[in-house]
């Protein structure tokens, strides 16, 4: 019986690129290839978004050594044959070669991957693909429209101003007026479509506000803008399933009050704040630091919070994986959806491990899993025919 051929989308045009490069070879790659139950495809999309595909792809060194733009220029893009499956051609020669891919797993963060367009791209194809559909992953992508979602649904949110960059420059004042006439201090001002915590500033008085307002309009078209909460416990619970989906455990980020995970948090400084210290001793080491797996809440509290999650991950239609983010009041008890990132970094193996997912078994089940949703699809009819066009 031939394997299966997986076909693992990473890179981007996107300010998570590089994320997503150590998420595919790392945590996608990696355990599909020792698993010896797929053939793995690499496939590259470079930041001018051209298309690659070549064995060479799987090595990191590549990108690490600082490589892989002269690399590039000796190669030539594929191109994408969407028509009936998907194929990938490489360009030049009479009998130009050609890879057809059975299954995608995108390893995309961002915008131009993780946000649904290229889960378009695989719909038109008629392929199964891992994660989120076109819309979750938009929705998902959209802190806006994440909030709307789960207020429409019963699910607590923080309150939360958000306008668009025309907007804003149109009437700046008045937005600041509706902002602190709406909001108490400290407030969280984001980017609405970016991940990694990009773009993201915690303002604590009006003397700042609109500092943070331009950074996040910098990198986005739409900035929210939202309270803090008080007796912050935040917790964050990735889950993997299609109609009965499955949390992992819940997980709580080291970090004091005070602070947040930005960028350079998460990815550069080991857990601590910038310069490298280390936050905590006892936690288990995620892909952004140091973390408590599982939260240490009261049982009942936990509960709540498992349930918020998945009653959020369900409200948004999310399929294959997704990670929930939350905010708990630890006096009032009251669980706040903050966010939902439709693929999380390194598919949060870290807590699948503790929760008795290795890393294999977590790639082969999100596989089964985009196979089991495409058959369920499949089966839906998208045609219909008509006389129509007999009356032209």
């Amino acid at each position: 019986m031939n394997k299966p051929t997986v076909g693992v989308i990473f890179g981007s045009r996107s300010t998570e690129h590089d994320v997503s490069i150590i998420t595919a070879l790392a945590s996608i790659v990696a355990p599909l290839e020792v698993s010896q139950k797929y053939n793995v495809v690499p496939i590259y999309i470079a930041k001018d978004g051209s298309w690659y595909s070549d064995e060479r792809l799987k090595d990191v060194s590549l990108f690490s050594s600082g490589k892989i733009d002269d690399w590039l220029k000796s190669q030539s893009p594929v191109l994408l044959d969407v028509g009936r499956g998907l194929r990938l051609v490489e360009q030049g020669g009479l009998r130009r070669k050609s890879t057809t891919i059975d299954v995608a797993f995108p390893a995309l963060h961002g915008t131009h991957g993780e946000d649904g367009e290229v889960m378009g791209i695989l719909e038109m194809a008629g392929i199964a693909y891992v994660g989120c559909g076109v819309a979750a992953s938009a929705v998902a992508m959209d802190k806006v429209l994440t909030k709307q979602i789960a207020q429409a649904s019963d699910i607590a949110v923080t309150k939360f101003v958000h306008f668009s960059k025309y907007a804003f420059e149109a009437k700046p004042d008045d937005w600041l007026s509706t902002i602190n006439k709406t909001l108490r201090y400290p407030l969280f001002v984001k980017p609405a479509h970016l991940g990694s915590s990009i773009g993201i500033t915690r303002v604590t008085d009006k003397s700042n506000l609109m500092d943070a307002i331009e950074v996040a309009l910098h990198y986005d078209t739409t900035a929210l803008v939202e309270e803090g909460v008080n007796n912050l416990i935040e917790v964050t619970l990735p889950i993997i399933g299609n109609e009965e989906p499955r949390p992992a455990l819940l997980e709580q980020p080291q970090i004091k009050s005070e602070d947040f995970f930005d960028f350079e948090t998460k990815y550069m400084s080991g857990g601590g704040k910038k310069g490298g210290k280390k936050m905590g001793g006892s936690g288990a080491k995620g892909s952004q630091g140091y973390s408590t797996i599982p939260v240490d809440l009261p049982k009942a509290l936990y509960a709540k919070a498992e349930a918020t999650g998945l009653a959020v991950y369900q409200a948004l239609g999310c399929a294959g994986t997704a990670r929930v983010d939350m905010l708990i009041d630890s006096k009032t008890g009251t669980v706040y959806c903050n966010e939902v990132n439709p693929l999380p970094g390194s598919l949060y193996q870290h807590n699948w491990n503790r929760a008795g997912l290795s890393n294999i078994e977590l790639v082969s089940q999100l596989v089964d899993l985009a196979f089991e949703r495409h058959v369920k699809r499949a089966k839906l009819e998208t045609t219909f025919a008509t006389n129509f066009l007999k009356q032209f």
